[in-house]
């Protein structure tokens, strides 16, 4: 048996759901990927899979299997890079995950870019405000704005993401603007639904800090959403410093309580913990510090 072969035919199945797309993205028959797989079942005296006429699925056991496999395959994926030529241009695939707004509104000028500079690589980008796992959806990079928990990933810190308590002229003009972070317990408030810090402000000051737990009127978990709603003076928002950036410099909205800072948000890159980083993630990590630092 080909164990090498049969780990990576193993490995495509579960990540595509279907032992013909395993085939074509592998340039293998349907036959020759079930061949593979059904030997390396029989090796381990387990069944790693679930066939159905629709689609297949990693049992218990294969799913564990499978997190493995994606490690010793991205290994040897990195081994067979590092003593190839340094200078040699990255090719394949590089898959990346990244916030919606921060895609949208940041990421797709620089992911052009990168392009233009490693025209032979492959890149899917899929953008969710969720909290993906790297290594069971098979990603390179994960990029997370967030005051960053303990993982078993490694993180590089990319780039820090200023935040701004906001609101519009409009709503300031009929509802008063706060001088205390405990003024806005009387205010409409509008939050962002997967902070840690659940729906708690924590606003510091020459006074202290202070845990405010915001009588919200709208909770979201895009903070495009939450800016467009501060624009239409529904409440008083916690922002993004590059999410409400334009709307400040046309006037549609102000800052307060500007003696008061929330603590800082950051950019991380996270990726699974490997010995040898894969040339493409680093070049992607290391143009992504080049570009937003500056």
């Amino acid at each position: 048996m080909d164990k090498l072969a049969s780990l990576r035919a193993f490995a495509k199945v579960v990540e595509l759901g279907s032992f013909s797309e395993a085939g074509r993205a592998l340039r293998l028959s349907r036959s020759a990927v079930s061949k593979y797989v059904g030997e390396l079942e029989d090796e381990l005296g387990v069944q790693l899979l679930n066939r159905t006429t629709r689609r297949v699925s990693p049992t218990e056991n294969g799913q564990a299997y499978f997190e493995r496999v994606l490690g010793i395959i991205g290994e040897l994926e990195a081994a067979d890079q590092a003593v190839s030529q340094s200078q040699a241009a990255p090719r394949g695939l590089l898959r990346v995950n990244a916030p919606m707004s921060f895609g949208t509104l940041r990421l797709g000028p620089a992911i052009a870019e990168f392009m233009q500079r490693y025209p032979e690589l492959r890149i899917q980008l899929v953008l969710s405000d969720e909290n993906v796992d790297p290594l069971q959806d098979g990603l390179d990079v994960t990029l997370r704005i967030a005051d960053l928990e303990s993982s078993s990933l490694i993180a590089r810190k990319i780039v820090p993401i200023a935040r701004l308590i906001c609101a519009s002229p409009d709503y300031f003009q009929r509802h008063g603007v706060p001088a205390h972070p405990n003024d806005l317990r009387d205010h409409n408030c509008l939050t962002y639904g997967f902070l840690s810090t659940g729906n708690q402000w924590k606003l510091s000051g020459k006074d202290g800090d202070h845990w405010i737990q915001p009588s919200w009127m709208l909770c979201v978990n895009n903070a495009e959403v939450l800016r467009d709603a501060a624009v239409a003076g529904r409440g008083i928002a916690l922002l993004p410093v590059f999410i409400g950036e334009d709307a400040l410099q046309t006037g549609r909205l102000r800052t307060c309580l500007d003696d008061y800072h929330a603590p800082p948000l950051a950019l991380y890159a996270l990726y699974p913990p490997t010995r040898h980083l894969a040339l493409k993630v680093r070049l992607f990590i290391d143009f992504l510090v080049e570009r937003f630092e500056g």
